[in-house]
C-alpha cells in the first residue's frame, strides 16, 4: 500500500472512530509505530486530522479541536447540563470556599447556587457577574482574558491561585480519556484548570459534564482521569470501575 492510500484510510478510520491511538493504527495496518507517527505529523500539517499524544482526533469532532464561542456551547446537550449542576450546587456546604471554572456547564451551575454564606472564585468574567447578580460573596481572578470563553489566564491568575486553598471545586473539560485524563484545548486554560484543582481538598474536586466527553481527546490534559469526581448523566462500560465516577439521575 503507497502513503497516499494508508493517509486516506487513516483519515476516514480517525473520522469513524473520533479518536485513535498510535497502537491501533500500528496494528490495523500492519507497520510500525514510528510510521503511525510520521504518517500522523503529515496529516496535522495538512489539515485532515489533529495530532495529539499518542494518537489522532477528528477535525470534524468541533469542540475538542477548539474552543467554541460560549454561544455555541450554550446549545449543547442542555437538558444534560441542568440535571448535573443542579446536584453539583446541592454539594456547596456552609462556609465553603468554592472554585468554579469557566465553560457553559460551571456558568449554568450559578443559576443552581443557594448556599448564601460560602464565597465562590471563578476565573470568568461571565460567571463573577452572574454570581455578583445573584448576591453572592465573588472573587475574579485577575489577568488576561480570552474573547472566546472569558476565561482569565496568564501569570496574574496562575500568581493569585497559588494563594488560594478551596474546599470544593467544579470543573469543566472537552475531553476524559482512561490514558490522557482530563484534556482542554489550550495551554494556558490547562495550567489554570490543573493548579485550581492542586489548590482545591481532594475530596472536592469534581468535573461535571455530560456523557459525550467519553473517550475524547483534546490537545491539552490538565488532570488525570482518577485526580478529580466525575458527575454525569452515564458512564461508558470502561469507566465503570472508577469509584470516582458519578451518575445523576435526569
Amino acid at each position: 500500500m503507497i502513503a497516499r492510500q494508508r493517509h486516506d484510510l487513516i483519515v476516514e478510520a480517525v473520522k469513524r472512530a473520533g479518536t485513535v491511538t498510535v497502537p491501533e493504527l500500528a496494528e490495523s495496518f500492519n507497520i510500525s509505530q514510528s510510521t503511525i507517527r510520521r504518517d500522523l505529523e503529515k496529516l496535522d500539517a495538512a489539515g485532515r486530522l489533529m495530532k495529539v499524544h499518542g494518537g489522532a482526533v477528528s477535525l470534524e469532532d468541533e469542540h475538542v479541536r477548539r474552543d467554541l464561542t460560549l454561544p455555541e456551547r450554550a446549545e449543547l446537550h442542555t437538558a444534560e447540563k441542568l440535571s448535573i449542576v443542579r446536584y453539583a450546587a446541592s454539594l456547596v456546604g456552609p462556609d465553603d470556599f468554592v472554585y468554579i471554572d469557566a465553560g457553559t456547564t460551571c456558568r449554568a451551575l450559578v443559576d443552581a447556587l443557594q448556599e448564601r454564606s460560602a464565597t465562590y472564585v471563578t476565573d470568568s468574567l461571565g460567571t463573577a457577574l452572574a454570581l455578583c447578580d445573584r448576591g453572592f460573596s465573588t472573587i475574579v481572578l485577575g489577568g488576561q482574558v480570552k474573547n472566546a470563553t472569558e476565561a482569565v489566564i496568564g501569570p496574574e491568575a496562575v500568581d493569585a491561585l497559588s494563594r488560594f486553598h478551596f474546599s470544593l471545586g467544579f470543573w469543566g473539560t472537552n475531553g476524559i480519556d482512561l490514558a490522557q485524563g482530563f484534556t482542554t484545548v489550550e495551554r494556558q486554560e490547562a495550567q489554570i484548570k490543573a493548579l485550581s484543582m492542586a489548590q482545591t481538598q481532594a475530596s472536592g474536586r469534581y468535573v461535571i459534564c455530560d456523557a459525550t466527553k467519553f473517550d475524547r481527546i483534546a490537545p491539552v490534559s490538565f488532570a488525570p482521569v482518577d485526580f478529580a469526581h466525575v458527575l454525569t448523566n452515564d458512564i461508558p462500560a470502561a469507566y465503570r470501575d472508577l469509584d470516582s465516577m458519578i451518575v445523576v439521575a435526569g
